[in-house]
């Protein structure tokens, strides 16, 4: 018998009976704190000793946003095909099932409509956990969906992106999609409609050098990792050590890159805020 197996049960059960913990009810900060979950959520997400705010999904996005968390949710139902049948190291049909069972996605942007502070918006919001948050022509259409949505209803329109880029399994009708969200936001300033584009952690590759940089209004979340290619890649590249902070929000805030960095806790507010300015209600 073990050594850590009581042969009586007295102040201690055996080992093998005693109950662990439930995952998901701690979250441990890049400081090293250790807080539940449940404070975490109620502080949007937002480490309270250190300020981090942690990679969170569309559906968070949508709770912290929206008034009472209530929205409903446009193009649900478009899905990622495979139109190349583009096989690597495994088809990616096969990648699709199994990522749409784990994440219950059905591509990495969702659509939705609701109240922020009363007033109607239109919403774009990406999910990292969806093939890092890659564009394909299933994320193009849903947000010229969405955009379409906004015209017809004159609702101001918000992209909130969080993307490793384009998506390398449908290639060139990848890239395409670029064009084809930048022609419709055209579209869309053309009816008077205002675009605020939100970056988050982590924005890269075609989505911050397209769409994603070309708000009316460009924020930024606050420690956000944003820009085209990494800072290795870009370090081996160019053969030199990059400036402190390169492609954090600040650093790029410094520059001109983007117009403000707002707290999440805060972004509702200031949501409403710019739409207001924009677009005022008559």
């Amino acid at each position: 018998m073990p050594w850590f197996i009581r042969s009586k049960k007295n102040i201690t059960t055996p080992t093998e009976s005693k109950k662990d913990v439930k995952k998901g009810l701690w979250y441990k900060t890049p400081s090293g704190k250790i807080i539940e979950t449940e404070e975490l959520k109620a502080n949007a997400y937002v480490s309270p000793e250190d300020d981090h705010h942690v990679q969170i999904g569309s559906q968070e996005y949508f709770d912290i946003l929206f008034d009472e968390g209530k929205f409903t949710e446009l193009d649900a139902k478009v899905e990622s095909k495979d139109p190349l049948n583009w096989t690597d190291t495994k088809p990616y049909k096969d990648r699709l099932k199994e990522i749409k069972k784990k994440t219950g996605l059905t591509d990495s942007v969702r659509n939705a409509t609701g109240k922020i502070h009363g007033r109607d918006i239109t919403i774009s919001c990406m999910d990292f956990k969806f093939i890092g948050g890659s564009l394909g022509s299933v994320m193009g259409e849903k947000i010229a969906r969405a955009i379409d949505y906004s015209i017809k209803h004159k609702t101001p329109f918000v992209i909130i992106s969080q993307s490793g880029g384009a998506r390398m399994m449908e290639a060139a009708i990848s890239l395409m999609q670029l064009a084809k969200v930048e022609a419709k936001l055209i579209h869309l300033a053309d009816n008077n409609i205002p675009y605020i584009t939100i970056l988050t952690n982590p924005s890269f590759g075609g989505i911050t050098a397209s769409f994603g940089s070309i708000g009316d209004i460009i924020m930024a979340e606050p420690g956000a990792l944003i820009g085209f290619a990494g800072p290795r890649v870009i370090k081996e590249t160019i053969g030199r050590d990059l400036p402190e902070g390169f492609q954090t929000s600040e650093f790029l805030l410094e520059k001109g890159f983007v117009d403000m960095i707002v707290h999440r806790k805060k972004m509702k507010d200031k949501i409403k805020e710019v739409a207001d300015m924009l677009m005022p209600i008559n």
